[in-house]
């Protein structure tokens, strides 16, 4: 009876898990801003991504909405594109070139750090492995700084591989 009792258990907890939604996701980001992301979804269509990466020397918080179409691609179900915008706040660090007045020393650098505050843009494709909860994805996010080292800089190729556990 007990073992009747532990193997429905345990049928009955697999089949509720196999039928779960996913809330949530945590990954990695390589590419020109690399770094650690995290996914909240609001619903099956919409979710925020929180993305800490390094950029320049520096670091950078980026927040996104992302939008979600499914069933796109006749070729697979699991492949979901991705689109969204967003903003990012950190610093970044550079070297300055000056002049110098010595003569045995034509230039020296000083190292400076500053603020940069800037918005994003998102595409995506990312393949979900329904046996695994992992999703692999390829995204480019072009992003532009308001301000930073430079007033106004425009980066439209910040192309990236993802890998993200969905849970």
């Amino acid at each position: 009876m007990k073992k009747l009792l532990f193997i429905s258990l345990t049928l009955l907890i697999s089949l509720s898990a196999s039928s779960q939604q996913y809330d949530q996701a945590i990954g990695i980001r390589g590419g020109y801003s690399s770094g650690f992301e995290y996914r909240a979804f609001a619903n099956e269509y919409v979710s925020y991504k929180a993305l800490l990466s390094t950029r320049k020397h520096g670091i950078q918080l980026t927040g996104l909405k992302e939008f979600h179409q499914y069933e796109l691609f006749d070729f697979s179900n699991d492949v979901v594109f991705i689109y969204g915008f967003g903003a990012h706040i950190g610093y970044e660090k550079w070297n300055a070139y000056d002049p110098d007045e010595l003569l045995y020393q034509p230039y020296y650098y000083e190292k400076k750090t500053g603020p940069v505050v800037g918005l994003d843009g998102l595409v995506a494709l990312e393949y979900t492995l329904m046996d695994v909860p992992l999703t692999f994805g390829i995204e480019a996010k072009p992003f532009f700084n308001l301000f930073g080292k430079n007033f106004f800089q425009l980066h439209p190729f910040d192309f990236a591989f993802t890998i993200k556990y969905i849970f």
